[in-house]
């Protein structure tokens, strides 16, 4: 009955707003699901935009879900700038060697141009059918990696660190012409339709670094690139905590932040309340070994954890769920989501020994 109050368009932006919709809106951030519901190989449904529009449609009629997820895999953004996309049968795309092995050549790296890349224009081309298949039934999320985060994949890890505590001038420079592609990118997918953009910054997490360095670099970072964006973002930290920068990232001007397993759903609840959406935090990992109970208790304890009062989306904790989890699971958090999310909200946390 809840389902049919309000689409899931309205039922978003009532809980963005800090207000209870008549059920906390669901966030299956599935990619790699879609090639097994079309009968493809994860290469084959990703070759073609057609492919990966219909897979979403169908996972959202499928599991209820509350938005359509326009993300293909991480490395398509290196993929734009040259770098080479390698596949598996069961996971998602890797990107192969860093494409930057001589930090040098940063002085004369220039940013792809997003309409004129074969690789960008399918996902716009996908958000396009999305938005065609929709309209304003539900919202498309899109995604850009951070400029701060996407060196990881640029250089490598060890390099990135390396440039980024001890190499200044080229530091500066890679986020210069990373925030051109970025910000470029981020407002080609809402032109095309998307919604809102999912702002994937993990290296701003303090998993990776101090908040102090953070204060410095990827804080400083967001806060320039996000103004830019013209429409709402949503940052993920992909798994890392989000606890000690939580009033950092409400200066950012993101509206929302994915939320780890790790974290404390009620104490972050807590200090984000009326500031910043929740949006997690069942891991994607666990999930792969879940049963119907565990899942149904899982979402229970996430919508006691965060949702009162609104401003809480029920997700993954990672931004990407794995290809492992099978629909008997997902179909499970889909329907304790119906049965117990519809507001108000009377549940308790659940022991969790």
């Amino acid at each position: 009955m809840g389902d049919q109050r309000m689409t899931s368009l309205q039922r978003v932006l009532f809980t963005l707003g800090h207000q209870e919709p008549d059920r906390v809106p669901l966030f299956l951030l599935l990619t790699m699901h879609g090639a097994r519901e079309l009968g493809l190989t994860i290469k084959e449904y990703f070759s073609r935009a057609e492919f990966v529009a219909e897979g979403q449609v169908k996972m959202r009629e499928k599991y209820s879900n509350d938005c359509l997820y326009s993300f293909f895999y991480a490395p398509v953004e290196v993929e734009a700038w040259g770098a080479e996309v390698i596949y598996r049968d069961d996971g998602p795309p890797n990107s192969g060697n860093p494409f930057i092995s001589d930090p040098l050549t940063i002085n004369r790296l220039k940013a792809p141009l997003v309409k004129q890349t074969p690789c960008l224009i399918k996902v716009i081309e996908a958000i396009r059918l999305m938005k065609k298949a929709v309209g304003n039934e539900a919202p498309i999320i899109g995604v850009v990696m951070s400029p701060f985060s996407l060196p990881v994949m640029q250089l490598g890890f060890e390099a990135y660190l390396e440039l980024l505590y001890n190499q200044p001038e080229l530091f500066k420079r890679l986020i210069a012409v990373n925030q051109q592609f970025c910000v470029d990118w981020a407002n080609a997918q809402l032109e095309a339709g998307a919604t809102a953009i999912c702002y994937f910054d993990p290296v701003s997490s303090p998993t990776i670094i101090p908040r102090e360095l953070y204060l410095k670099t990827g804080y400083q970072v967001a806060r320039q690139t996000i103004c830019k964006i013209k429409g709402p973002t949503a940052t993920h930290l992909a798994s890392g905590i989000a606890l000690p920068i939580i009033d950092d990232l409400v200066e950012t001007g993101t509206a929302a932040v994915g939320i780890s397993a790790a974290e404390d759903l009620e104490k972050i609840k807590q200090v984000s309340r009326g500031k910043l959406s929740l949006i997690g935090n069942l891991s994607g990992l666990e999930m792969i070994h879940w049963s119907r109970e565990e899942a149904e208790k899982a979402v229970k304890n996430a919508i006691a954890g965060a949702a009162a009062g609104g401003g809480f989306i029920l997700s993954d904790n990672h931004g990407e769920i794995p290809y492992q989890v099978t629909d008997r699971v997902l179909l499970a958090i889909s329907e304790a989501v119906r049965t117990y999310g519809n507001y108000p909200i009377t549940l308790s946390v659940i022991d969790n020994g």
